[in-house]
């Protein structure tokens, strides 16, 4: 048996040369992944000096092959972490990110603030269902809906949701049925939105995220996001909540499109880095 740390720098070196961004983590995780086991495990185990059975040398060589493809490591272990979510995902939903984790924590302060015990809240365009599963997961009061369009998609929001509570609705954002309309005490999107000359830059999400849940089509990334802001105001309650994630680029051009759809009070707010990735509205009273 070869020992697993020797294993391990091989790993990280082949991915290195790949130009995979977190070379150390992926290797992590994906021994982990083979094993079974989690990251302080794999710890122990290669302080002992431990070593690696063929079996599972050869499905992590398959796997850290693959990888130095650049195909999301999040496909090959079928899993993405979001906020404390351990959540399902692979090829045709897209990979939820840290930024979206703060579009969440926006949604909850928003709650907390005005003492909003057991909210009815919906995620439009939903995806893997990250959204909608950490508002049902956090407050286990809350009524929650998940609005999908895909059909690649609609079988990891299921999944990911309905273990919380969730109603998922495999439908267009903007086909919510009329009841629901007026009801919401919250509503968080994050829609397509890139614009269509921003290519990502980013292998994994350029090649491997669904262009259905990235451009925004029109000449801002913006269109998608209008109507998904048209059908927001129409599913909250007067003095109920919107926010929704964007590029940083379209920092002033969202909140025009928040004001121009009729809601109030409207705000930007920054991820953790300092960017300026979503912006939020008021329902008029």
């Amino acid at each position: 048996m070869e020992e697993l740390s020797a294993v391990r720098r091989q790993a990280i070196a082949a991915l290195t040369d790949a130009g995979v961004p977190s070379p150390g983590v992926d290797a992590d995780l994906l021994l982990c992944h083979v094993l079974g086991i989690d990251r302080a495990q794999l710890k122990l185990r290669e302080l002992r000096g431990d070593g690696l059975q063929p079996a599972h040398r050869e499905q992590f060589t398959e796997l850290v092959a693959a990888r130095r493809t650049r195909i999301p490591l999040q496909h090959l272990t079928g899993i993405a972490y979001f906020r404390y979510l351990e959540l399902k995902v692979g090829p045709g939903v897209f990979t939820p990110r840290p930024e979206t984790e703060t579009v969440v924590q926006l949604g909850l302060d928003f709650l907390a603030a005005h003492g909003i015990g057991s909210p009815r809240c919906i995620d439009l365009c939903s995806g893997s269902g990250a959204i909608a599963a950490a508002l049902a997961s956090e407050v286990p009061a809350a009524s929650v809906w998940a609005v999908e369009l895909s059909d690649d998609a609609i079988g990891y929001t299921r999944a990911n949701c309905e273990p919380h509570g969730v109603t998922v609705l495999h439908r267009d954002a903007t086909q919510v049925p009329a009841q629901l309309d007026a009801t919401m005490d919250l509503v968080i999107s994050n829609p397509p939105y890139i614009p269509p000359n921003a290519v990502p830059r980013e292998v994994e999400v350029r090649e491997h995220d669904p262009e259905m849940a990235l451009y925004g089509l029109g000449k801002d990334g913006l269109q998608v996001p209008r109507v998904v802001t048209a059908q927001a105001l129409k599913l909250l309650r007067p003095g109920g909540w919107y926010v929704m994630e964007h590029a940083e680029v379209q920092r002033e051009s969202a909140a025009a499109m928040l004001r121009e759809a009729g809601f109030t009070q409207v705000a930007g707010h920054q991820d953790l880095t300092g960017r300026a990735r979503a912006t939020s509205g008021y329902a008029p009273q």
